[in-house]
């Protein structure tokens, strides 16, 4: 319904921010992460979910799309739900927190207010065996996984391109990335981090 909200930083709040699009203030729940990138009073811009139950409509709102993406991930975890959600995304950034789901760090998970040792240990083997099997899918709705090579590096390859994907980038930004990379001697973490790295800086 909503793809993105643009306009003027109305209200703040924790987990929640007010943007005014012609004169209309939508309220949207959010992570402590993107209300850092915007101010009162300035123009925002805030990608959007719309959550809705039976009792209640509800607006997310994430700073880029690849907050966006990972939200989505977390709550197609069973037992997470939104407000646990926006708990994770805000005890790290996005790339972090992407990270260490795909590396099995229990503790980033449960630094996170409200989040215990089974739902942390739920979204890491949810997750990371969506990525394992190359279910990962970005925002254009194409697919990445594996390729089906036995070949150690060409594992490695797929399985970094397909934790990307789960942050929004696009095949030519991670292909980009990945090259120069030395898929040899890296572990999986290292190789994502050092594509990480690059991307931040380009």
């Amino acid at each position: 319904m909503f793809y993105y909200l643009n306009g003027t930083v109305a209200h703040i709040e924790p987990y929640l921010v007010v943007i005014d699009c012609g004169g209309v203030g939508y309220a949207c729940r959010t992570t402590s992460y993107t209300l850092s990138a915007l101010k009162k009073g300035e123009k925002g811009k805030v990608f959007t979910h719309l959550n809705v139950r039976e009792d209640a409509m509800e607006l997310y709102g994430f700073a880029t799309q690849e907050e966006l993406n990972l939200f989505q991930q977390l709550i197609s975890v069973s037992g997470v739900g939104p407000k646990a959600a926006l708990s994770i995304l805000s005890s790290n950034t996005p790339a972090n927190l992407a990270l260490s789901i795909i590396t099995g760090d229990e503790k980033a998970l449960t630094c996170a207010q409200g989040i215990g040792k089974k739902i942390a240990q739920r979204v890491i083997l949810e997750l990371k065996d969506k990525l394992a099997k190359g279910q990962a899918v970005n925002g254009a709705g194409e697919t990445y996984g594996g390729t089906g090579v036995t070949v150690i590096p060409e594992n490695k390859l797929s399985e970094a391109s397909a934790a990307l994907a789960v942050l929004g980038y696009s095949q030519g930004e991670i292909n980009v990335a990945l090259k120069g990379i030395d898929l040899d001697s890296l572990t999986l973490e290292q190789i994502i981090k050092q594509a990480l790295k690059k991307m931040m800086k380009g």
